[in-house]
């Protein structure tokens, strides 16, 4: 099978897509056909090498994490999921692939009308985004601001607050002012004059702030007196230890019943999940997906399409 490796830390152009051995289901594992595997920012870091301390490179390293596919093989003492099966689920840095072995343990069922696009990002973006939600711990009626709203892991915590009925103010560019308003959050533009557009917005006050950007964003939510206990960040651990706010991510929502109930939120069209591109499964085209989303101007979600749309009719 073809799978994504990379043999050296540096820029997109260390990934390749090679042959490499078909997995195999060993006891209480399912063998998925991987029809789309979604990007994220993460990744970047760890082929870089920033993360090497703690989580290093074993090289030939794969990539990738959130797919969604179909079973084609059990392993003994599976009895949840039937060769045919459609799934989404968590492979970490295996899930950009043909195939992936996977304990049941990491998939869940895919809703049928669940796009193969928007599944391949419930595991990874929509599993962080709830355990950053969970943390900050929504109210209805209360203002709760989440950075980079328009972005893959912002425009899931972004709606899933409103969903609990609190307001949503959700920072962005100025090309995605439409996309968040067009979802019920209001917008508050970057620059220089965020604070007072956030004090203009809230002028009650805001009691939650998710950062999924950083950029200064935990201190400036303290600057705007929300709590400690009532700030999430994905990015920034020195204001963790500075501040004493949460640091959840996808670790702490790494579960198929909360993949479960996100998919179907998805599938019911509660939650939109913007696909900002599908990508072929080429070496250029990878390497193409991780330069776009290096450049931090994206809206949505940017997915890898591992298998054609012909080869899936005929399930080969």
């Amino acid at each position: 099978m073809r799978a994504v490796k990379f043999t050296r830390y540096g820029e997109p152009d260390v990934l390749g897509v090679v042959e490499v051995p078909r997995p195999a289901a060993g006891p209480g594992q399912v063998v998925v056909a991987v029809v789309t595997a979604a990007t994220n920012p993460g990744e970047i870091g760890i082929r870089e090498g920033r993360f090497a301390a703690i989580w290093p490179a074993h090289f030939p390293e794969g990539q990738g994490n959130d797919f969604a596919g179909y079973v084609t093989e059990i392993g003994s003492d599976v009895e949840t999921f039937a060769v045919g099966d459609e799934v989404l689920g968590f492979a970490p840095r295996a899930a950009q692939a043909e195939y992936v072995a996977v304990s049941i343990d990491a998939v869940a069922a895919k809703p049928a009308g669940l796009s193969w696009e928007s599944a391949a990002t419930i595991a990874g973006a929509g599993a962080t985004a709830w355990a950053s939600v969970a943390a900050v711990n929504p109210q209805p009626g209360e203002t709760i601001v989440v950075s980079g709203a328009a972005g893959g892991v912002g425009i899931y915590a972004a709606q899933l607050v409103r969903l609990s009925g609190a307001d949503v103010i959700g920072t962005c560019g100025e090309t995605n002012v439409d996309l968040l308003t067009s979802l019920g959050i209001r917008p508050a533009q970057y620059g220089p004059g965020l604070s007072r557009q956030l004090r203009d917005l809230a002028p009650n006050g805001i009691d939650g702030y998710i950062d999924t950007f950083g950029s200064g964003n935990v201190s400036l939510a303290v600057s705007l007196g929300v709590e400690p206990d009532r700030i999430n960040t994905l990015i920034d651990q020195e204001a963790v230890q500075r501040f004493g706010v949460h640091s959840e991510a996808q670790e702490q929502a790494d579960s198929p019943t909360i993949w479960a109930e996100l998919a179907a939120l998805v599938a019911r069209n509660d939650i939109t999940v913007p696909i900002a591109a599908v990508y072929d499964f080429t070496t250029e085209q990878v390497r193409q997906a991780y330069r776009d989303v290096g450049s931090r101007h994206v809206s949505g979600k940017r997915v890898l399409r591992i298998m054609p749309a012909h080869r899936q009719a005929g399930r080969t």
